[in-house]
């Protein structure tokens, strides 16, 4: 059994760190660096980390780790997915790790996945680091499109029913991906019953941007939800996303037609719309 001095003595000292505020970070014991590079659009670094496994990071910010991707990738995809009663052309924006695409296709009335990623470097970087998260960009289902999310949504109107936004933090490319604007557009891209879902971050370091978020949701969709999950390696460790419909409703999903997932099932769907009072109070006011 290890002592506190002898586990010290016997780690080595390279650590990824995201500061994830001005006074919150987030590190991680590192192995290796296992590739780098700079993107017309973004840094991006794959690490080998002892307690996560492979590590994407895109400008300095986890996105997505070997041993708690599943949690994201299922959470942002089959709320919305199960809540829409017939699911059979869908969106990805951003998402180029193909995490949210691997669950969409779990969906057997999916005809059509579009991935909309503006960075082809991070779909490559993907296919090669993370394989069992890449794995379904080769579905003959999917259409990989290297462009910019937003002028593809701008573009493709009335053309989906589920559109999911699988973005970076607001900053840099993603800031966008955070507008009023974007979400009228993205409107605009659904069919008459469409639902939207975008990732919004954290509840206790991100509270403007979610109340703003919501707001603008809830004025253009007739129906909008928050709800939470719980993702370690992201800031706080729990996560919102926010959902708007213009038909249906997630509080009326009973019964869930993908089986093989490790976090999501009907009384998680349930579950995870039941929101603490002090995020009840943060989208009410």
């Amino acid at each position: 059994m290890y002592t506190k001095e002898c586990f010290k003595l016997t780690q080595s000292h390279l650590w990824f760190t995201e500061y994830q505020s001005e006074n919150l970070s987030i590190g991680l014991r590192i192995e290796k660096t296992l590739h780098s590079e700079q993107t017309p659009y973004q840094t991006l670094d794959v690490y080998s980390t002892h307690q996560y496994g492979n590590l994407l990071v895109l400008d300095g910010c986890v996105m997505t780790t070997d041993k708690d991707e599943f949690v994201y990738h299922e959470m942002l995809a089959h709320v919305p997915m199960h809540t829409h009663p017939n699911p059979k052309s869908v969106l990805v924006v951003g998402g180029g790790d193909g995490g949210i695409i691997r669950e969409v296709i779990k969906h057997p009335s999916v005809e059509r996945a579009v991935l909309a990623e503006i960075d082809g470097a991070v779909v490559e970087a993907s296919k090669k680091y993370f394989p069992q998260i890449a794995q379904g960009l080769s579905d003959p289902r999917v259409d990989v499109q290297i462009v910019d999310g937003i002028k593809y949504v701008e573009d493709h109107k009335g053309e989906f029913d589920v559109i999911l936004i699988d973005s970076t933090d607001p900053i840099g490319p993603a800031v966008g991906l955070f507008s009023k604007t974007f979400y009228d557009s993205v409107a605009e891209a659904l069919k008459p019953d469409g639902i939207m879902a975008a990732q919004t971050e954290s509840p206790f370091a991100n509270q403007e941007l979610i109340r703003r978020v919501y707001s603008d949701i809830g004025k253009t969709f007739p129906i909008v939800k928050l709800y939470l999950a719980s993702i370690p390696t992201y800031p706080t460790g729990m996560w919102s996303f926010t959902m708007g419909s213009k038909v249906h409703r997630p509080e009326d999903v009973k019964d869930v037609r993908v089986a093989n997932t490790r976090y999501y099932n009907a009384a998680v769907h349930q579950a995870c719309l039941a929101l603490p009072n002090f995020v009840k109070e943060l989208v009410s006011e």
